[in-house]
């Protein structure tokens, strides 16, 4: 069988770092990106350790020329496209946290609108000819709960929520084509950086529930599985909780727990789209 080959936005660190990981573990050939050079070194280092293939290409999202070069490069080494992963985002944690409303804080979280939403557009118009051409692929788009309950303010809500309508939209576009589009909200997932983090440093509610929070990698593993799903096309479109997810394909995480579901307490992806019945002139 012909190697597969994947694209991972972001993958420097976080999300995006755990899914390139699961990827390229899984056999992937998984093309990752960035902005800084030396940090993805690192991480392609890591995959190729572990025994998959990296190929690490520095750019930076918000420059569509710089995407475009992307994209062209993966045509011409791989010559196919199978899952798109779109993490990349621009996120100021300490911005987000600081109180006050929206107009208190920097105009510049309007970023996560701008490299985040905009930028996984860009990735997936650059992509969809090659994946298209290969058949049979995924387009993931990384969203989160924060799409239908307040998460940090409403340029973040907004990223997601357009998130989420985004991939709806890319799904119709493309279910003749035979290439999914879904976004997946992972759950609190314990990145590098949350580890690093003293625990004195952290709200007490957050610290008791750190040992339920996801491995970067759990993400990668269930857009593994959905790619592979043959009825994957019946959930295009759709907004899908990784952790119910991994329910439905018995995944579990790195160790060995079964990563919660937050719908109850946080909302759940509903039926909010439909087709209209007739296109709208």
């Amino acid at each position: 069988m012909t190697q597969p080959v994947a694209v991972v936005t972001g993958a420097s660190r976080g999300v995006g770092r755990g899914v390139a990981h699961a990827l390229g573990g899984l056999g992937f050939t998984v093309y990752i990106t960035g902005r800084k050079a030396e940090a993805l070194d690192a991480v392609a280092k890591e995959i190729d350790a572990a025994g998959g293939r990296a190929v690490a290409v520095t750019c930076d999202h918000a420059l569509d020329a710089q995407v475009q070069d992307l994209f062209a490069r993966v045509r011409s080494q791989s010559g196919r496209l199978d899952i798109l992963v779109n993490n990349a985002t621009a996120v100021d944690l300490r911005a987000m946290a600081a109180p006050g409303g929206f107009w208190q804080k920097p105009l510049s979280l309007a970023d996560m609108i701008e490299v985040g939403l905009r930028s996984s557009y860009v990735a997936a118009y650059f992509a969809a000819p090659l994946m298209i051409e290969t058949g049979g692929g995924l387009m993931a788009q990384i969203s989160f709960y924060g799409a239908v309950s307040y998460h940090q303010g409403p340029a973040y809500g907004a990223a997601k929520a357009g998130t989420d309508k985004m991939s709806f939209d890319m799904a119709a576009d493309l279910r003749a084509h035979d290439v999914a589009a879904v976004s997946i909200w992972p759950g609190f997932v314990l990145t590098d950086w949350l580890k690093a983090v003293p625990r004195g440093h952290i709200p007490p509610a957050v610290l008791a529930d750190l040992p339920h929070f996801e491995s970067p990698e759990f993400t990668g593993l269930v857009i593994e599985r959905l790619w592979r799903d043959p009825e994957r096309m019946a959930m295009s479109g759709e907004s899908l909780i990784g952790a119910e997810l991994g329910l439905k394909y018995g995944i579990k995480d790195l160790d060995g727990k079964q990563p919660r579901s937050y719908a109850a307490s946080l909302g759940a992806p509903s039926a909010r789209f439909r087709l209209a019945a007739k296109p709208v002139a």
